[in-house]
């Protein structure tokens, strides 16, 4: 009897700790998006900058926003940096159209594939408007919390973008060869 009471005590102690293994293995999805709702608001970012909609930008972005991007040495930050930069681009291109393509969410973070397009009818900075069309696709990895776009890191190629424009790379007029 002993050993039958014994042989049961083990096998409810397995079991207890086999149900507690697997819950403390289980991640907290708590603060997880569905792609349903990672790509409605990745849709609102882009209509921010398509249609320079400045009210939407108080809706979806948070204030403390980073924008990582190769077209800027350092991060745009905040809200109202960011929204210079949507009136800049709107001056700068007609046509402007940005698009998400897919959408990969893991947890608050989403990878998306997005392409961009436009005229350059403004100047870009110190660069005169060249008139021309351009097209390019790139990676952006997002962190939204509570709904606000926190960070946005994109990646794209700006050489490329440049020569669609017609600009060209001049090397130094000196090259030293050591």
């Amino acid at each position: 009897m002993t050993k039958f009471i014994s042989s049961q005590i083990k096998t409810v102690f397995f079991i207890f700790a086999l149900i507690c293994f697997s819950y403390s293995c289980q991640q907290d999805n708590s603060n997880s998006l569905t792609e349903g709702e990672a790509r409605i608001i990745l849709e609102q970012y882009m209509e921010t900058i398509n249609s320079a909609d400045l009210d939407l930008i108080d809706k979806i972005i948070d204030p403390d926003f980073e924008l990582h991007s190769p077209f800027f040495p350092e991060p745009l930050m905040g809200i109202e940096n960011y929204k210079a930069f949507v009136t800049n681009t709107a001056n700068t291109f007609s046509d402007f159209k940005a698009t998400i393509i897919d959408v990969v969410v893991k947890g608050d973070e989403v990878w998306g594939k997005f392409s961009m397009e436009g005229i350059n009818t403004g100047p870009l900075g110190n660069l005169p408007a060249t008139g021309k069309k351009f097209h390019i696709t790139g990676l952006a990895v997002s962190k939204i919390v509570d709904g606000k776009l926190v960070r946005d890191e994109t990646f794209w190629n700006v050489l490329d973008f440049y020569q669609q424009l017609g600009f060209t790379l001049t090397p130094p007029e000196e090259i030293v060869v050591q």
